[in-house]
């Protein structure tokens, strides 16, 4: 049995003692380097193989002089985020990386947020939901590989520096409108995110699907926003406008529970007479005193995979794909129902 490191994999001088060659030759051949006969490159090459011998990314990254620490920039009012935040751990933990946070604060210059992480020299930045424009984002992505989650970004900002992780929302849009529809549904209101991250592609999304059901002239958007005061002031505008939808789709959980709480308060019965939907499928939505039908996003897969994004841009290892995009799916729960005839 070979030696191991502290993680249990096999090591470079697991392999050179095996295939008979000094540590510095496995490193050459393993590398590409000239200096090994191709007896003995393949030799080296089938032993690696054998063994399971991959690459250590920490003691690449120790020699070239580059930081172990991932950057997290969150906003910690958002609830998502949160179990973003809590997938990330333990992925970057897994890869022998820690974790640096800070927070996207109302009030704090995002920018000023993430200059905190390079100023700890955090070798890569795992962006939760930037506000940020595409320039900023090319602009920080030349200081430090950058990673940005829940945000789908111009083609050309997503290069071999900056990578996005995000849920198909024009997918997640079309589960929800075609859900609603096949309940009965055709007045069908969506209030959005205002400027906040991803309310562009899930309000293009609502107009589309929409289109789609054949329901072009009952398209109605009303302004709003990422949480519960902008939920509350949209079903304000709602409830007086003397129309009541027979279905909202919300921008999000939060949103949907402003919405819920101000329609509850008003006698407004969720979901008798109006079945009301969020988007994430954040922990609070399954609540029993909730049960709010939305939209799910796979927090830890995305957690996991913004990790190893950032780890693979940090190493210079070569990607798969640097717009990794995770299907959506439908959590049907209690504020949904059949419209009234």
């Amino acid at each position: 049995m070979p030696a191991k490191n502290r993680n249990g994999r096999p090591t470079m001088a697991d392999v050179a003692a095996r295939a008979g060659v000094s540590r510095t030759l496995v490193s050459f051949v393993l590398d590409g380097k000239p200096g090994a006969s191709e007896d003995t490159r393949q030799r080296v090459l089938r032993v690696a193989d054998e063994l399971g011998y991959r690459p250590d990314a920490a003691a690449r990254l120790l020699a070239l002089g580059t930081s172990r620490t991932l950057g997290v920039l969150m906003d910690v009012s958002q609830l998502f985020e949160a179990e973003l935040v809590s997938g990330i751990y333990p992925a970057a933990e897994k890869l022998g990386y820690d974790v640096l946070l800070t927070a996207n604060l109302a009030g704090r210059d995002e920018t000023l947020a993430v200059e905190t992480l390079l100023d700890h020299r955090c070798g890569a930045v795992i962006l939760l939901g930037p506000m940020a424009s595409p320039a900023e984002l090319v602009a920080l992505g030349g200081r430090a590989p950058l990673v940005v989650v829940g945000r789908r970004l111009p083609d050309d900002v997503v290069t071999e520096r900056v990578a996005t992780v995000h849920t198909d929302d024009a997918e997640g849009v079309a589960l929800a409108v075609d859900y609603l529809v096949d309940l009965g549904h055709r007045d069908i209101l969506h209030v959005d995110g205002g400027n906040d991250p991803a309310s562009d592609d899930r309000r293009a999304a609502y107009r589309s699907s929409m289109r789609r059901r054949g329901l072009k002239g009952q398209i109605r958007i009303v302004s709003g926003a990422h949480n519960e005061a902008a939920g509350a002031v949209a079903a304000q505008v709602i409830l007086d406008s003397d129309h009541l939808p027979t279905a909202i789709l919300a921008g999000n959980d939060r949103c949907a529970l402003g919405l819920l709480d101000v329609f509850t308060r008003a006698g407004v019965d969720i979901p008798g007479e109006v079945s009301l939907m969020g988007y994430d499928d954040s922990r609070l939505s399954d609540n029993p005193r909730i049960d709010l039908t939305t939209i799910h996003q796979d927090a830890q897969g995305l957690a996991e995979q913004s990790v190893e994004l950032a780890v693979d841009l940090l190493t210079g290892a070569e990607l798969a794909k640097n717009d990794v995009v995770l299907e959506p799916s439908l959590r049907v729960r209690g504020t949904t129902a059949a419209p009234r005839a």
